[in-house]
């Protein structure tokens, strides 16, 4: 009677560090592309804030422009603060056209809302609230200088770090 040996199953370490190198080299090449995927979808959403407070503030001085909320002598015609685009303003048209007689006589009519909120900007910092992650210019402001004043007629992130194409983030 003879003893027969069953052929072992399985890996051999050798096989099995082999692997692990393979996964290991994978893995890394994945992280970088991982990690770039994340920035565009920030510089996305960057983009995407920074359209939704601009076309708001746009809305606001056009419904200025056209009447529709209160004219003081004073204003610029854009809001005083980001949070006044979230908070609504009193219109003061409840039907009928601009420079129509309602228009003299200032009923009040709904709220107008310009932003359902404040989006914040995904390169600020989170333990920041929404209106504190943005740089503000105002209209009295040098092209390209944001400096806060009576009323925001821009806005911009206040990240120091370049953008994927080399541009500043404050720079869009």
């Amino acid at each position: 009677m003879s003893i027969r040996f069953l052929p072992q199953r399985g890996f051999t370490f050798i096989e099995l560090i082999v692997v692990v190198a393979i996964v290991g080299i994978l893995a890394s090449a994945l992280v970088p592309l991982a990690q770039l995927q994340l920035r565009r979808q920030k510089e996305s959403e960057l983009r995407l804030a920074l359209r939704t407070l601009r076309g708001a503030i746009d809305a606001y001085k056009r419904a200025y422009d056209e009447g529709r909320i209160e004219q003081r002598p004073d204003s610029s015609g854009y809001p005083n603060s980001l949070d006044e685009l979230q908070q609504g303003v009193q219109e003061i048209l409840s039907s009928g056209k601009a420079g129509s007689a309602l228009a003299s006589e200032h009923k009040p009519g709904k709220r107008i809302y310009f932003l359902r909120r404040i989006p914040r900007d995904p390169f600020g910092p989170s333990e920041r609230t929404a209106l504190d992650h943005w740089a503000q210019r105002s209209s009295a402001s040098a092209p390209g200088v944001f400096d806060a004043g009576s009323d925001v007629f821009d806005v911009c992130s206040q990240s120091d770090a370049r953008a994927l194409d080399g541009s500043w983030y404050k720079d869009w």
